[in-house]
């Protein structure tokens, strides 16, 4: 690990890639509270980041210090399963592009965003950063993996080649406000949220949950790890992988449970065996960004409510 001679201050000229998504929004909230106003975006109808020309020109243009990669075609199981050709299209020419681009305009120090699903499908829990690489992917997100992999080697590749100062942070399950409820395409925890909530408008009697509810995962609100990744570039981090999560997972069954509590739907559970469980348990070692002195502060419980309150003002009831 690399400490640089030149940290994020508040007068960096800042790009946030993605800043509309789920986790770029959540870094914007944090930046502005934090006081860095000189940040740089482009929506996809302003900037379109699969093409590499756009984008070089754009980050030459703009001359930017620093890089939050957040920009990513995200999905659940069934969205990465379904559609995988455009997860991995996407994801390697979204990185790709920026990574070099940043590059080629001299931008001083980038952050990846990556995710837990580039480790072995079976690997020894808590998964260390070390675990990258040592089995079989998880094949219903593959392609997706696949992708984020190539871009923490990207980060790497550039740094041992052009002495760059780009590093990549793998977080865990995310949630929170600005996230996707869409039944198709979402995530685990915003689809119960919203399976929940039309099961108690409709009256009805049990909450149908994909899988077996055996597996346990690992779940953080999308705020702390906005909050890690500005901390870890504050703290002048110039290279390698960081693993940002709780250190705490449930099984399914729990996390349904308590999202039934929270959104007061009283009916019992029935569980599709039918359909894929996914990666038997995914839980991250946090060891290495806790020794800089970082760690998650939202419960899951409150996470969730808060999760909660981001739906009922974004959804028809």
């Amino acid at each position: 690990m690399t400490i640089t001679s030149n940290p994020l201050d508040r007068s960096s000229r800042i790009y946030v890639a993605g800043h509309r998504g789920m986790v770029g929004s959540s870094i914007m909230r944090r930046l502005h509270e934090t006081g860095y106003l000189n940040i740089v975006t482009r929506d996809r109808a302003e900037l379109d980041l699969l093409d590499q020309a756009k984008t070089a020109e754009f980050l030459s243009s703009e001359k930017v210090d620093f890089i939050f990669l957040a920009a990513a075609k995200t999905g659940g199981i069934q969205a990465n399963d379904t559609y995988r050709a455009d997860f991995i299209y996407e994801n390697l020419m979204i990185e790709a592009n920026i990574i070099h681009s940043a590059f080629k305009a001299g931008v001083q120090r980038l952050l990846f965003l990556g995710s837990s699903c580039i480790y072995p499908r079976d690997c020894k829990q808590p998964i260390t950063e070390g675990d990258l690489l040592t089995g079989p992917l998880e094949p219903t997100n593959l392609p997706y993996a696949v992708a984020k992999i190539a871009g923490v080697k990207m980060c790497e590749s550039y740094n041992l080649q052009y002495g760059t100062r780009y590093f990549s942070v793998m977080p865990t399950n995310l949630y929170g406000p600005n996230d996707n409820y869409d039944l198709r395409n979402g995530h685990v925890l915003p689809a119960l949220i919203r399976k929940a909530h039309e099961a108690k408008v409709r009256g009805d009697a049990n909450l149908a949950v994909w899988g077996s509810g055996m597996p346990r995962r690992e779940f953080m609100y999308v705020d702390d790890v906005a909050d890690a990744c500005v901390f870890l570039m504050e703290q002048g981090i110039g290279d390698g992988m960081f693993n940002i999560g709780t250190g705490v997972d449930v099984t399914i069954r729990e996390l349904a449970e308590t999202i039934m509590e929270i959104v007061g739907f009283q009916g019992g559970i029935i569980f599709d065996a039918s359909k894929p469980d996914g990666t038997p348990r995914k839980l991250l070692s946090v060891e290495r960004v806790r020794a800089l002195g970082w760690e998650a502060k939202t419960s899951l419980r409150d996470g969730i409510s808060k999760a909660y309150e981001d739906f009922l003002s974004r959804w028809d009831r």
